[in-house]
């Protein structure tokens, strides 16, 4: 059956030239790096302490890594389960965490709108529909929840939009897919560009303020890329279809004015920019088709461009040892580490490897201390030297077969994969390959988990969850 879940559209355009896209649900993609990277070259948030909060897509250093020791590596329906909150409505946003708050979006899909129907989508000037695009012609209800992180009941839930939408989504996807953002103070809530734009609300849950980005046509396959926070910016990533109208933006996080917003020639991407903080200058990094580009995050000016890995922007970019790494797995498995602090075109200068296998489609992969893990989307792993691209393992396998669509998470010396099935196996970092536990919640899972305070939190397609080694334990 799991087979099955492939989801691979083709496109034909005219003459020689043939794109391929490939997506799933979460298309969050999105996106990891390294907390143990180069001092001079790591990745930038906003004011949480690693390993205190997980404040946005990844954790608070957008890295899908913790520092955290005391985490449980065991768990099942019946054994160190806090507490399971149903969540209404259907996303696959990563939960975010700020002290005793648990926030993420959902949407409710209601009755058929009659004439309704998504914008027309059109490749080298053919009217294109893919066959898995649904959602446009029904009434959609987004929300934001905020979930007390000790005992797990609703504290509050927002309606941001209710009504129509613009585009499609792919049927296994949701319009809430893009993981929320928070400094501390303000939840920056995105839903790919979908009812009223980004939303602004405080930990009370009153709306602060609203702001039209400008509607995103994906191809008829919703939303991926999640906002990244940079000093007193939001920072949205907003590419569409053939790249005729795709934008990055930066927005006012207090009051959401446009700081800049700069024109980008790139087509369709579901892949969240990821903030450095270099010893001279910040960089805001992005993944895509045609190009990856550096941007001054404060200013929205291009700093340097090389070219792009030639397939479906959906993963996160990675940081560390003075390099990029960006990565793709269709319709060519590519990683390319980037020297970072160039300026223009640096193509042929600053590309310091290459590895053209191990790639996912859909889910991040991960940079933890000395060595990338590559996990397709069966939850194969490869081993790479970071600063070499030389292969450490190939092939590591999970005990049984699975379809991957979260991105996986490290801590303590051990990396966690998610299955869609919502089994998690625990795999021994380092330069072997070993599945040290396997556990599950019992219930599909789309969305990656998020690490706070000892507590591992995993949404489910219905349910919310708290994990914990000590579940009977009050809050600390």
């Amino acid at each position: 059956m799991w087979p099955d879940r492939d989801l691979i559209l083709r496109i034909t355009k005219t003459g020689a030239t043939n794109i391929m896209i490939r997506v799933s649900t979460l298309l969050l993609s999105a996106l990891t790096l390294c907390l143990f990277a180069l001092a001079a070259f790591k990745p930038f948030s906003g004011a949480a302490a690693p390993g205190a909060n997980w404040s946005q897509w990844r954790g608070p250093e957008g890295t899908g890594v913790s520092s955290e020791s005391n985490v449980p590596t065991e768990w099942a329906v019946d054994k160190n389960i806090k507490w399971k909150t149903p969540i209404a409505g259907h996303g696959h946003s990563q939960p975010i965490v700020w002290g005793n708050r648990v926030f993420l979006t959902t949407d409710v899909e209601g009755e058929v709108i009659p004439g309704a129907k998504a914008v027309e989508h059109k490749i080298e000037g053919q009217v294109f529909v893919h066959p898995d695009s649904v959602g446009a012609n029904r009434k959609h209800t987004f929300k934001v929840v905020c979930v007390d992180r000790d005992a797990g009941k609703i504290l509050w839930e927002q309606t941001a939009y209710e009504g129509a939408v613009y585009d499609d989504r792919h049927r296994k996807g949701s319009y809430a897919a893009p993981t929320p953002a928070t400094d501390g103070n303000y939840i920056y809530a995105w839903f790919g560009g979908e009812g009223d734009g980004l939303y602004c609300y405080d930990f009370k849950g009153k709306l602060l303020w609203k702001t039209a980005v400008g509607k995103i046509a994906n191809i008829g396959l919703g939303p991926g890329a999640s906002p990244a926070l940079f000093e007193n910016l939001v920072i949205l990533q907003c590419d569409e279809d053939e790249g005729k109208n795709s934008f990055i933006v930066a927005l006012d996080k207090k009051t959401g004015k446009e700081a800049w917003k700069t024109p980008r020639k790139v087509q369709a991407s579901w892949s969240t920019p990821l903030v450095v903080r270099a010893e001279k200058r910040a960089e805001l990094i992005t993944s895509g088709n045609e190009l990856i580009i550096s941007y001054d995050p404060k200013t929205g000016k291009e700093l340097w461009t090389a070219k792009g890995h030639g397939s479906n922007a959906i993963g996160t970019p990675l940081v560390g040892h003075g390099m990029v790494f960006v990565y793709a797995g269709f319709p060519v498995k590519k990683t390319m580490a980037i020297k970072l602090g160039g300026s223009g075109d640096i193509t042929n200068s600053n590309v310091a490897w290459q590895y053209d296998k191990g790639t996912a489609y859909v889910p991040s992969s991960i940079l933890y201390g000395d060595y990338i893990y590559l996990m397709s989307d069966r939850g194969i792993l490869t081993c790479l030297d970071a600063k070499t691209g030389k292969v450490v393992y190939e092939g590591g396998r999970i005990p049984a077969p699975a379809t991957f669509t979260a991105s996986p998470v490290a801590f303590d010396g051990k990396l966690l994969l998610m299955s869609e099935d919502g089994d998690t196996y625990v795999v021994k970092a380092g330069p072997k390959h070993e599945v040290i536990a396997t556990n599950s919640v019992g219930e599909p899972v789309y969305a990656s988990p998020a690490i706070s305070d000892g507590m591992i939190f995993i949404r489910g397609e219905k349910n919310l969850y708290c994990v914990s080694a000590n579940p009977k334990a009050p809050g600390r």
